[in-house]
């Protein structure tokens, strides 16, 4: 029996939302793979394997990384407004931002004992609060405050030769610093220099890799590169500038 063209059509509108809500699922469960990566990660720093550890972490930064676009494509707050994806986000960036990082200063061997688990217990305590704020992101969408990555901290921390109370004086001023009213950048979202920062952020992931790969033991030239990359990230926010641009659709971050 033919169909009208009339039927086809309705039929066609009635299936368009369902592949649309597939879609929207998928760059969920993608978001949520981060957690998988974390929990390698765990594993590897459990046994001692740091540069693996900082392999999952990177592939669990990549996935946090597109996620966010992928999501604003898909539309995922209006398909799917069951799900979260700004509190998905939140959870697995918890994991692999910091309970992971904070347990690598805990059991890497970075400082004393005495020393390790206070300053694990407060890149714990100050990343929590700071998940939890709602004004973590300012109007020209800097983040307000250390915005807790301390995976990019901690891998400097197994990068570059520091003694205990550098590092612990590192945590602390970076603790404090969740709490001030300064301005670190987005890399992705904040508009001045975007296109600048964005290709400085691929120098960066290329330099770590070739860290990672070389077991955290490169030459002198890609760690000097690196950190030349975090000076760039530390004090781009620091800058004066006429503010400029709005904020990009919410969902996933």
């Amino acid at each position: 029996m033919a169909i009208s063209s009339k039927s086809l059509a309705g039929k066609l509108m009635a299936e368009r939302p369902k592949r649309q809500q597939t879609l929207a699922f998928a760059v969920h469960l993608f978001t949520a793979s981060g957690a998988v990566c974390g929990l390698l990660a765990l594993i590897a720093a459990v046994e001692g394997h740091w540069a693996l550890m900082f392999t999952w972490l990177g592939i669990a930064l990549f996935v946090d990384g597109i996620d966010g676009t992928m999501a604003r494509r898909a539309r995922v707050w209006e398909v799917l407004p069951r799900w979260s994806g700004e509190t998905l986000d939140l959870v697995v960036d918890y994991l692999t931002y910091v309970l992971v990082p904070a347990f690598a200063v805990a059991m890497g061997g970075l400082m004393p004992t005495w020393m390790a688990v206070p300053a694990s217990a407060a890149i714990l305590l100050t990343s929590a609060l700071y998940f939890a704020d709602t004004q973590m992101k300012t109007d020209d969408l800097y983040f307000q405050g250390f915005p807790a990555v301390w995976n990019l901290v901690v891998f400097y921390f197994f990068l570059v030769p520091m003694n205990s109370w550098l590092i612990a004086a590192i945590i602390l001023g970076l603790s404090v610093a969740t709490f001030l009213p300064i301005k670190f950048v987005h890399p992705f979202r904040v508009l001045r220099l975007r296109l600048f920062t964005i290709g400085l952020l691929a120098l960066w992931a290329v330099l770590a890799m070739v860290a990672v790969v070389e077991d955290l033991q490169p030459s002198g030239w890609v760690i000097g590169g690196l950190c030349l990359c975090a000076l760039y990230f530390l004090l781009f926010g620091l800058i004066p500038f006429r503010r400029r641009g709005g904020e990009a659709p919410s969902g996933d971050i």
